[in-house]
């Protein structure tokens, strides 16, 4: 699991939650169910509207990813790089197949296999290098939703406090209610720009993030493999590989 959007979740709802206590408020005066569906309904109603069906349909699943804890390590990436280019020294390029069919990385195995049965190694920058931009094309789409719903918020948010001080002008006779209906008609400010500024944007954000990692290990095994496939010594491969560790981790080597 990814403990960094836990906690950062975790963190900026407790610091809204202390400030409202801190300022001496009622906490159930900022809790408004007709507010709530104003926003979320909103929220949702405008991107069903906005993106088709299929792009919609992954989106809770590209979501989730933000919860899940980022595998990826170059390092290790570069260690089996290194063992895989040794083994094709040793044993000949045909030794790839096998090396393919034990790895789970379908990008991995999916340039390994082409190696193993000859292409050409331009094609085979051809066919990785497409396989990445439908990657980045899918992350690109996904993160266009989110970031959509983030602007969306505040907007519905607003049209929720319109609502309320329109009903609040309605009933101006009362003058008792009258701080109270203001209160409810800006808490539903309040949802829209707690949901776009703590929940859609840092997501979209941390997608963003995870799906560069993602790219970046894929443009190293590509590396990886073509200078494998042109017979270069691994020591040399792996000088090459590693420029594209931060520098921290190539402290630690």
């Amino acid at each position: 699991m990814e403990i960094t959007t836990i906690i950062g979740l975790i963190f900026g709802f407790a610091c809204v939650v202390i400030s409202i206590f801190w300022a001496g408020a009622d906490i159930m005066s900022y809790v408004d169910l007709p507010s709530v569906f104003c926003v979320i309904g909103g929220v949702v109603g405008s991107t069903i509207t906005s993106f088709p069906l299929e792009s919609l349909k992954s989106l809770l699943k590209v979501m989730s990813i933000a919860f899940k804890a980022n595998k990826i390590d170059l390092t290790k990436d570069i260690d089996k790089l290194i063992e895989i280019a040794n083994i094709r020294r040793r044993e000949g390029i045909l030794a790839l197949e096998e090396t393919a069919n034990n790895t789970d990385d379908p990008f991995f195995k999916k340039g390994l296999l082409l190696i193993a049965d000859g292409v050409d190694a331009e094609l085979v920058r051809d066919i990785m290098e497409m396989e990445m931009d439908f990657v980045k094309e899918r992350h690109a789409s996904a993160q266009a939703i989110i970031l959509q719903m983030s602007s969306y918020s505040p907007a519905f948010g607003m049209i929720g406090t319109l609502i309320g001080l329109i009903n609040m002008l309605g009933a101006l006779s009362d003058m008792d209610a009258l701080g109270p209906n203001m209160a409810v008609a800006l808490v539903t400010t309040f949802y829209g720009v707690v949901l776009a500024n703590m929940i859609f944007t840092p997501f979209a954000k941390k997608l963003a993030a995870m799906g560069s990692d993602e790219i970046l290990r894929s443009e190293l095994i590509l590396e990886g493999l073509l200078a494998m496939e042109n017979g270069e010594n691994p020591q040399i491969i792996r000088q090459r590989l590693e420029s594209f560790l931060p520098h921290t981790q190539l402290a630690k080597r």
